[in-house]
């Protein structure tokens, strides 16, 4: 049993539109083909023994317990290959819970689906499950300890911190969406230039000088002092001479801590002696050149935080503590103290588990105490100097009892730093009574502070403090989305989104789109290429400066990695027909028209689907979409058509001459066919589908109907502007159609208008591609057959997969069933069989070439145009 291929989805895809984050991966079972779970002796007992916590996995059976049920009666290795992939993830403190297995189409093949929550996580549960269901099968002995260490490892290293989590799924909640822009915490939230940032805790509208000044201690200490702001006394050291005469001059208890440090590190309280001191120093030392030295300030440690002006949550913070029982060492308090469910590995949970590291060593050192001390009963002893969570300890939520004097101090402390999100950390015996009543202290500001405390205290009422830093950047009615309209089809998808964004653009928005061609901002092609996957739909949202999208999103990225984005406003699927079939496990048109409904399926509910009426695959998708749906047919007269504008819905038809919406039972008539250059006068019959498409978007984004009918005359069919989409170039003597068609049903609508041409002789340029099957490149050459009176075969540079002469065979074998005995001239390069054709071409002729390389096929079409041009002036 081995893993024969593994895919990361990022997003709506083909497996599952509800579960965007999926690994999928194709399983071969091998010699466990046709063994089940029950046909191997005690396999289910060392499982259970193994992962107890699968008893909570319900499986198809919907009840606790049902997995083991299932496979005590007898269930595939795969299955349970997909529930050990979901467990080691959870028991490493990531709730994954969505799994699925499917045949595959080979013998002894099945896909296996499983939810993750970090992509590296997800990979690396995939191979360990398969590992740990092989040694279960055989009996083996397995350290599963070893893969749950490296799952923490990854976790730590990739997920949300809990702050970060926080504001994420505050915004998630309010439909505002995201994009990760880093492995660590820098967060896009909204789209286009509506997007705001934040990492961890800060924003985009934190300002840097309050970062730096409250990263300062002093200057920070010093802006309060002047403030009336209650301070420690205190100085700032260089050298074990300069701390001498700092400890001389403040006395005892102390504070040595970093001139610029966070989060507590290197800081050391309660100093009572010089070689405590010294220590300190050289513990804060590691974290900064100057060390401040202060009064230790007796009382509890509050944090108080303020979020754009407004104090928000307080917290009572305590540091990692154990307390005595008069015969347990620290070692096994410690040990006991981390059993507590509450406490994980780093931000896991609630708590983080205690450790004993070096610093609390030293702490044990200073009170003459190792970790085999026995501590008396009632004997509280504090393991960690700071209080902070992350080394263990503990929160208790205060934010009703703050008084408010400590309130308007908390946010005139804000104020005065310069900060938008504030955390105040404030050291006094009762924060219920003003600060200066109690000698108590501020002892530090800071920006980017931890939301852990307050989210998920460990006593008390958790407060939502995301909700204001997201009221803060998205305040009420500012919008965080842009319009987003998705394209997807076999053909036609191109040209489309290119017609859109025309309109768009027409009608003064800043448009982003992507194409097989290339990503596009405001009509700059940025990046070439075949651009319609996940990586190109995010560029375009990430874009700062554009306020409308308009996405080309193919098979192959939908298979690869999923959609880009969760949810569009428009999705339009212009046709499924033959193409691609055979590849990554996609083998039938059904199977591919599933794969095309996931754009309609990841409509917004206020959105619309459009869909061909008439297209069987195509106006079936309506029946599992939840958005709006929207039909275009070239048959008004289509009884689906008739049917959906009789229950009030929208659709478009050419109907009379006419681009028309129907409307409930009105017809509004938008342009004539052959007033719009893209249809050719009418005669390209597949690019009339493609404006219907068009309009409905149009009409849906309340363009006016005038807008609409400029855009559609104004979009000329061009290399410049639809470059391999219906190119053509009229010689004094012939005409030249370039064109990227590349499968039998881009060809087929071609060959409709090649029809009504008129022509002294149709000449075509082909070529087949390697990774379509067998009967796809041969029906490719019995259409070459029919359509043209000369056959010119050409090669692909790129073979995928079969050799040229296998290509060339096949398209010849389709050529001679439909037309026995034509001549066929093979001119391998692509560059020689134009411009062969191009100087062989007789008066009256159609020259059809089916590009693989466009641009070079345009430059030396117009090249040979040039010349031909010349030649007729010279004459």
């Amino acid at each position: 049993m081995n893993i024969l291929d593994l895919r990361v989805m990022r997003g709506p895809n083909y497996w599952s539109v509800k579960h965007p984050k999926l690994i999928v991966i194709k399983l071969g079972l091998e010699e466990l083909t046709d063994t089940l779970t029950d046909q191997v002796p005690n396999f289910s007992s060392r499982l259970r023994q193994l992962f107890p916590g699968l008893q909570h996995h319900r499986s198809a059976a919907g009840v606790e317990g049902g997995f083991f049920k299932t496979v005590e009666e007898g269930t595939t290795f795969g299955h349970v290959v997909q529930h050990v992939a979901l467990e080691l993830q959870t028991m490493a403190g990531m709730e994954c819970g969505y799994g699925r297995c499917h045949p595959a189409r080979e013998q002894g093949t099945m896909f296996v689906v499983f939810s993750y929550q970090e992509e590296r996580a997800g990979d690396y549960a995939a191979y360990a499950a398969v590992r740990i269901t092989k040694a279960l099968i055989k009996g083996e002995k397995y350290k599963l300890s070893d893969d749950i260490s490296r799952l923490h490892e990854i976790r730590e290293d990739e997920y949300f911190g809990p702050s970060t989590y926080a504001i994420v799924s505050e915004a998630i909640s309010r439909g505002i969406p995201y994009i990760r822009l880093n492995r660590h915490s820098l967060i896009q939230l909204g789209y286009g230039v509506h997007q705001k940032r934040i990492q961890a805790t800060m924003t985009c509208k934190t300002a840097c000088f309050a970062v730096e000044i409250a990263g300062d201690k002093k200057a920070t200490k010093d802006i309060l002092e002047e403030a009336g702001i209650p301070v420690p006394k205190g100085t700032t050291v260089y050298s074990q001479e300069e701390l001498k005469q700092a400890v001389s001059w403040l006395g005892f208890p102390l504070v040595v801590k970093p001139l610029d440090g966070n989060h507590g590190k290197g800081a050391t309280i309660n100093i009572t002696n010089l070689k405590e001191a010294q220590r300190g120093f050289t513990e804060a030392r590691k974290f900064s050149a100057g060390v401040m030295v202060e009064q230790f300030i007796e009382g509890y440690d509050f944090r108080l935080l303020v979020i754009q002006g407004k104090f928000v949550a307080a917290a009572k913070r305590t540091p990692a503590m154990v307390t005595g029982d008069g015969f347990s060492t620290i070692k096994q308090l410690i040990d006991r103290e981390n059993k507590d469910p509450r406490r994980g590995i780093g931000h896991e949970k609630v708590l983080t588990k205690i450790t004993l590291d070096k610093h609390t060593q030293n702490i044990l050192k200073s009170q003459n105490l190792t970790s085999k001390s026995v501590l008396p009963a009632g004997h509280i002893l504090y393991l960690k100097s700071t209080a902070n969570i992350s080394t263990g300890g503990t929160a208790t939520d205060v934010t009703d009892l703050v008084d408010p004097y400590n309130i308007l101090m908390a946010e005139r402390i804000a104020g005065l730093i310069g900060l938008d999100i504030c955390g105040i950390d404030v050291m006094t015996t009762d924060i219920a009574i003003p600060l200066n009543e109690t000698r108590g202290a501020v002892l530090e500001v800071n920006a980017a502070p931890g939301f852990r405390m307050h989210i998920s205290p460990t006593y008390g009422l958790a407060r939502n403090v995301a909700e204001p830093v997201v009221d803060m950047m998205f305040p009420q009615g500012v919008p965080a989305r842009i319009p987003i309209i998705a394209v997807t089809g076999t053909n036609g998808k191109t040209t489309t989104t290119r017609l859109i964004a025309h309109m768009v653009k027409h009608k003064g928005y800043q448009v982003g789109y992507t194409t097989t061609d290339g990503i596009y901002i405001q009509d700059k092609l940025l990046v070439k290429g075949d651009t319609t996957g996940s990586y190109s739909a995010e560029f375009v949202l990430k874009d700062p400066t554009v306020n409308f999208a308009v996405l080309e999103c193919a098979r192959g990225g939908l298979l690869r990695s999923g959609l880009g984005f969760q949810h569009c406003d428009i999705g339009i699927v212009t046709n499924v027909s033959s193409d691609h079939l055979g590849l990554r496990d996609i083998h039938t048109l059904e199977e591919l028209a599933q794969v095309k409904a996931v754009i309609p399926k990841s409509v917004s509910a206020d959105g619309y689907a459009i869909l061909n009426a008439d297209d069987d695959l195509v106006y079936a998708m309506a029946d599992e979409v939840s958005c709006k749906v929207a039909y275009f047919s070239m048959d008004e007269n289509n009884p689906r058509i008739l049917k959906h504008i009789a229950k009030g819905g929208l659709a478009a038809v050419c109907e009379n001459g006419y681009i028309s919406v129907f409307k409930n039972s009105y017809k509004i008539r938008i342009d004539r066919v052959g007033d719009v250059p893209l249809t050719f006068g009418g005669k390209a019959k597949f690019n009339i589908e493609n404006c219907l498409a068009a309009v409905l978007a149009g009409y849906i984004s309340h363009f006016d109907i005038e807008d609409i009918k400029t855009a559609l005359r104004t979009f000329l069919p061009s290399p410049s502007k639809t470059p391999g989409r219906m190119n053509l170039f009229k010689f004094p003597d012939f005409d030249v159609l370039l064109d990227y068609a590349h499968n039998v049903g881009g060809l087929r609508a071609i060959g409709d208008f090649l029809t009504a041409q008129e022509a002294t002789k149709k000449v075509g340029i082909v070529a087949g591609v390697g990774d379509r099957r067998r009967e796809d490149i041969i029906e490719l050459g019995q259409l070459a057959g029919e359509l043209f009176d000369e056959v010119i075969v050409r090669v692909d540079a790129d073979l995928r997969g079969r050799s040229a002469e296998e290509v060339v065979e096949l398209l010849t074998l389709g050529i001679q069933v439909s037309a026995p005995g034509k001549p066929v001239r093979l001119i391998p390069e692509e560059m020689r069989a134009i411009a062969y054709a191009l100087e062989h071409a007789i008066p009256g002729s159609f020259i059809a070439i089916f590009t693989e390389d466009i641009s070079e096929a345009v430059k030396m079409i117009e090249s040979f145009k040039v010349i031909q041009d010349r030649k007729v002036l010279v004459d």
